[in-house]
């Protein structure tokens, strides 16, 4: 979700990848329902694990900032600065995965992660380039 945002936001600003503490490939249903109704792409999408970006030869070095939505990719990134130079930041963001009963009620919850993480980058970056 954070990289569609990113994306949809600041366009070709900045080289970004999502990444996670596990590979989960499939993007959650509801993450792609709730990205579409801002005209977010999400159902090619497929998550990377910190792992899988070194083993396909991504270099972390070469990124500014990793950005931790959760205390464990923020203790998996911590980690990370062991070997190399990275700026971490934690956004203490609502995991809406279980929350909710029934369809109405689940889509809400993702609704306050987007906007969460969208209102974050807002106030990090800047106004969206478009």
């Amino acid at each position: 979700m954070a990289e569609g945002l990113m994306k949809k936001l600041y366009g070709q600003r900045a080289y970004v990848q999502s990444a996670g503490v596990k590979n989960d490939m499939e993007v959650d249903g509801f993450s792609i329902a709730v990205c579409q109704e801002l005209g977010i792409e999400l159902s090619r999408h497929r998550s990377r694990s910190f792992d899988e970006m070194q083993d396909w030869g991504d270099d972390l070095s070469q990124f500014d900032l990793i950005v931790a939505l959760s205390p464990a990719s923020q203790r998996m990134a911590l980690e990370l600065t062991r070997y190399h130079h990275l700026q971490i930041e934690y956004w203490p963001i609502l995991d809406p995965t279980g929350l909710g009963e029934g369809r109405e009620a689940k889509l809400s919850a993702y609704r306050q992660a987007r906007d969460q993480i969208r209102d974050r980058m807002l106030a990090r970056f800047g106004e969206p380039t478009e």
